[in-house]
């Protein structure tokens, strides 16, 4: 009698083992972030009229953009945190500073963009302060690009990421591939500028991890 009521209290003990088991939530791993490429954003293109061949200015209104959206954020929305970044010309702004509403804010990595797999933990987020002083500068070689006055292409430095805080205080990263329309190989002078194609992730749950 005694050994059954031993197996009966072995049988109990396992029953409730698997019933705990079984009730447990089996853990899921995060989905990886996948790279977007955005392609053809225009940043106030300046036109030439086709009767006189003229140049037509712009609008000189910055086109905002959302990494949580993945899409063009309107200008009557530039007070708001909606946006996270803007495009004018070879300028670019952020969400975040003195003269912006948002949180956001710029570090320039120094890498490949493949392999920053999450926010340097020294990174140091530059906001606009004013409009002569950007998070990400404006003259050849600081920021994002090189210039070449012999040939008049502006092209994107290689190596250079973009860690952008945006407006609400996420993170994302950054790579710009081509200021030209359609991403030409070899952008010539007749190509049309003030088109970017780039490359970003998002991470939309806080963290800093960026793959």
């Amino acid at each position: 009698m005694k050994n059954l009521d031993n197996l009966f209290v072995v049988l109990i003990i396992l029953l409730v083992l698997f019933s705990s088991s079984c009730s447990r939530k089996e853990e899921v791993a995060p989905a990886p972030l996948v790279a977007q490429i955005v392609r053809n954003i225009a940043a106030d293109p300046i036109s030439r009229d086709p009767a006189t061949g003229q140049t037509i200015g712009g609008t000189n209104r910055f086109t905002l953009f959302s990494f949580k959206e993945n899409k063009i954020v309107a200008n009557t929305d530039s007070a708001t945190n909606k946006w996270d970044i803007g495009f004018r010309g070879t300028t670019i702004i952020v969400n975040g500073g003195a003269i912006r509403t948002g949180q956001g804010g710029a570090y320039i990595h120094t890498g490949l963009f493949d392999e920053l797999k999450e926010v340097p933990a020294n990174a140091t987020f530059a906001q606009d302060n004013s409009p002569t002083s950007l998070a990400i500068p404006t003259s050849s070689g600081a920021g994002w690009y090189n210039y070449n006055p012999t040939t008049n292409i502006v092209s994107p430095i290689p190596g250079r990421v973009l860690v952008i805080r945006t407006g609400d205080g996420k993170f994302a990263k950054m790579e710009i591939l081509s200021y030209y329309k359609d991403a030409p190989t070899a952008p010539s002078s007749t190509s049309e500028s003030r088109y970017y194609t780039f490359r970003f992730v998002y991470q939309g749950d806080g963290s800093k991890k960026l793959n």
